[in-house]
């Protein structure tokens, strides 16, 4: 509602990023030992039973056709980007998944635009190219800093962000009468028995916590991005908007690429030139899309 900010505010607006950012070193660490696809259903799977006694008191709180919605938004902006992350960062730096992860704000605006009949004035579009510009600069940038080949994980990131920014749009237009803690425990619950039945029926990741010494500490990674990153960091992000605007919880989205960066140098990773021009595009794309006169 405009409120200034106040300490707490800022504080957890911090501890949001330093969670967000940092989920992308979880993944990377889970896929030592994990493959892609079990990294992402164990991640979901592990935030459902985390949420669970919140989504079975919220449940009784639907009408029949929230139900749809609320599935189709955990498999947006849950399920499907969990797959899609963990199988990019087979071949990606997490500090680059993080800096294409900033694109989602782009993604929202121009989903609002064309679907849903949300006008914005020329800085926005601008900052649209701009962010558009960045990721080219990254998707053909190959990991030995080569440019000229595409790097088709880095469009799964893409892809993600455009999910990500699909759910966004159609929880703000389509599922305005939930809470947020409703819609995202109860969508989580609903995706929940699809990461449990992936695992059993089409992974053998019970037979690695039998052969490999590394095991359990992956999974204590993949177990704490699902409790941090999918589950608490939504309940933070629900009490910094009650607390603040809109305006300011967005602001996130430049820290977070900050935080995913410093955590990739920090695990030895190494960024080329062309990968700070990127990042320096697609934050400035993004601070441009989201820019409001006060």
């Amino acid at each position: 509602m405009g409120n200034k900010p106040t300490t707490a505010a800022i504080f957890l607006l911090l501890l949001l990023s330093l969670i967000w950012g940092t989920s992308y070193i979880l993944i990377k660490q889970g896929l030592k030992v994990f493959e892609p696809d079990e990294v992402g259903a164990l991640r979901v799977a592990v935030a459902s039973l985390f949420l669970l006694p919140v989504a079975m008191t919220r449940i009784k709180e639907l009408k029949q056709t929230d139900y749809w919605k609320l599935l189709a938004s955990g498999l947006m902006g849950i399920f499907i980007p969990a797959f899609l992350f963990a199988t990019a960062q087979t071949r990606i730096d997490s500090s680059v998944a993080g800096i294409l992860n900033s694109l989602t704000p782009l993604f929202t605006m121009i989903i609002g635009s064309l679907i849903y009949k949300q006008k914005f004035g020329i800085l926005p579009i601008i900052g649209i190219l701009l962010g558009f510009g960045g990721v080219l600069m990254l998707v053909f940038n190959r990991s030995g800093g080569e440019i000229g080949q595409v790097n088709l994980y880095a469009l799964l990131i893409v892809i993600a962000c455009f999910l990500y920014a699909a759910n966004i749009n159609l929880i703000k237009f389509k599922i305005p009468d939930l809470p947020s803690i409703t819609i995202t425990s109860v969508s989580i619950l609903f995706i929940g028995p699809l990461a449990f039945f992936y695992l059993f029926a089409f992974t053998d990741f019970t037979q690695k916590f039998s052969t490999h010494t590394e095991a359990w500490r992956a999974l204590g990674f993949i177990a704490l991005l699902g409790l941090m990153s999918t589950a608490i960091a939504i309940l933070i992000l629900n009490r910094l908007v009650k607390m603040t605007s809109p305006m300011f919880v967005s602001s996130v989205n430049y820290i977070v690429p900050i935080v995913s960066v410093m955590w990739g140098v920090v695990d030895g990773e190494k960024l080329e030139a062309s990968h700070f021009i990127g990042m320096a595009a697609i934050i400035g794309g993004v601070y441009l899309a989201n820019y409001k006169k006060s």
